[in-house]
């Protein structure tokens, strides 16, 4: 698998494999999968050349990290690269009252409270390392200070000030010791995104569906802002919680939610328009966000072994350039975005 290296303050830096392994699924995301599951999925995974692994406390309420523990145990830790998130400590509770029921299954009886300050990001990085059973993390997002995700921009406004008043000076300090060798922002938003990069000295963020086959409004001036100052992107969520894998269907989801008419109709003429080129839409899809030079990797994730041999497939496929031109045309593509 190609790979792109990343080296914005002369560290080092990070190899990426162009495809990651996104591992929300391995928690149980929308349903339970067993142990012996997840770790053949992880194994797929590194069988196609994946060498770059995203996780979260968040997903599965640990569990994510937990699994993956086994999983790189036998592995030396240079053949690979790892990241996960801060801004949420774990705490035991009540199976009621549990985080994430009806979208986590079969997870530890788990509540997430946020903490953005500095000591919540060094106890949520602490017990990182222990679910993982690593020395080190490559790179470490701060997670969902975004309107997604606390319900308001005056809420998100709160969360980013606490992050930028305390806890962004411990990713700063573990950075500059060299503990971790990059530090950003895992978000929803790309506004929120630009928000955190004006503000501080940020490496990456893993924008989560913002830069797609179906959205590209990130060109106005984050990703702009982001080629300027030599920023990263991991780019998650390409198929857009999946409308542009299984196209414009009845049910399709979209941000995590059934995908509304409009936006079935604007994936039905997207992929029209990929029929005439022989191109599936989901090769599209997948293959869109790489041809910007800020994109570093595309992690897409899944819950089967089948599902990682198939995104590893997608990226062979050729893109004629012709397609991105007829997108462009038809008004189906922002004309500044970059294509081969």
């Amino acid at each position: 698998m190609k790979t792109r290296h990343f080296d914005r303050i002369g560290n080092g830096g990070i190899t990426f494999t162009e495809l990651g392994f996104g591992t929300a699924p391995l928690g149980n995301l929308y349903r339970a999968i067993s142990d012996e599951d997840a770790n053949a999925t992880l194994e797929a995974a590194w069988a196609t050349g994946c060498r770059y692994f995203d996780t979260a406390p968040l997903y599965g309420l640990g569990l994510s990290e937990t699994r993956l523990n086994p999983f790189l145990r036998g592995r030396k830790r240079d053949d690979y690269v790892l990241s996960s998130k801060v801004g949420r400590i774990m705490r035991v509770a009540p199976p009621d009252q549990r985080t994430g029921i009806g979208k986590f299954f079969e997870t530890p009886s788990r509540r997430e409270v946020y903490d953005y300050s500095y000591d919540g990001v060094m106890r949520s990085f602490e017990a990182s390392l222990e679910r993982l059973g690593v020395d080190r993390i490559d790179i470490l997002f701060v997670h969902d200070v975004d309107i997604f995700t606390h319900g308001s921009k005056e809420a998100s406004d709160a969360r980013i000030e606490e992050f930028m008043s305390s806890g962004y000076y411990g990713l700063l300090a573990l950075r500059d010791q060299g503990v971790i060798k990059a530090f950003g922002g895992g978000i929803n938003e790309w506004q929120v995104a630009q928000t955190l990069a004006e503000r501080g000295d940020f490496d990456l963020f893993l924008l989560a569906g913002r830069y797609t086959l179906l959205e590209q409004e990130a060109l106005q001036s984050f990703l702009p802002l982001c080629q300027k100052r030599g920023i990263g992107i991991v780019l998650g969520g390409p198929y857009n919680s999946g409308v542009l894998a299984t196209g414009p269907k009845p049910g399709a989801f979209y941000n995590y939610s059934e995908a509304p008419k409009e936006i079935l109709d604007r994936v039905a003429r997207i992929e029209a328009v990929c029929k005439r080129h022989n191109v599936r839409l989901i090769e599209a899809a997948l293959q869109f966000p790489l041809q910007h030079p800020s994109v570093m990797s595309v992690i897409p994730g899944g819950q089967r072994p089948a599902e990682v041999e198939s995104n590893r497939a997608l990226l062979d496929t050729k893109i004629p350039v012709a397609l991105w031109a007829d997108l462009k045309q038809e008004g189906l593509m922002r004309a500044d975005a970059p294509t081969a």
